[in-house]
């Protein structure tokens, strides 16, 4: 099958850093209920992200959140990508953090059973590459929980 056009990437990953924001997206989504981050900042040394939550999680609700990552890290998830035109978006799928411009094909990222979304950015081949994730601080203010994670050696 031919390769299909998408739009232009401006940016170079850290590969495991941005696989686990992935995998922090889908934690938050099904514990808290609330939407995928629009609002990050992904490098190798530390990254941001932050969600809009009604209070604050609980210092045990944010020792599950890392739990949970790391477990599905461990789980040596694989991930996958699928192209898909937009009339054909798999159930569940939102569109709505795409840019105006985005191509009438996208590209999903699947990551195991656990989540799926487009996205145009780089990823490792499975969860075991990210290696491990730490949180190394939250904060919470007016609604915006935000978490600081490190990825691979989290020493």
């Amino acid at each position: 099958m031919e390769q299909p056009i998408l739009n232009a990437h401006n940016k170079d990953e850290h590969r495991p850093s941005h696989t686990a924001e992935h995998l922090l997206n889908q934690a938050m989504v099904r514990m808290f209920g609330c939407e995928r981050s629009r609002n990050m900042h992904i490098e190798r040394k530390k990254s941001k992200i932050n969600y809009e939550l009604a209070e604050c999680p609980t210092q045990e609700q944010i020792a599950e959140i890392e739990r949970t990552i790391n477990d599905l890290i461990s789980a040596d998830l694989p991930v996958t990508y699928e192209f898909v035109t937009r009339d054909s978006i798999p159930e569940g799928v939102k569109l709505d953090k795409l840019p105006e411009d985005a191509s009438e094909t996208l590209r999903l990222v699947r990551i195991g059973d656990y989540d799926v979304c487009p996205c145009i950015g780089q990823h490792v081949a499975s969860t075991k590459e990210i290696g491990g994730f730490r949180i190394t601080s939250t904060s919470y203010n007016e609604g915006s929980f935000r978490i600081v994670f490190k990825v691979a050696n989290v020493n």
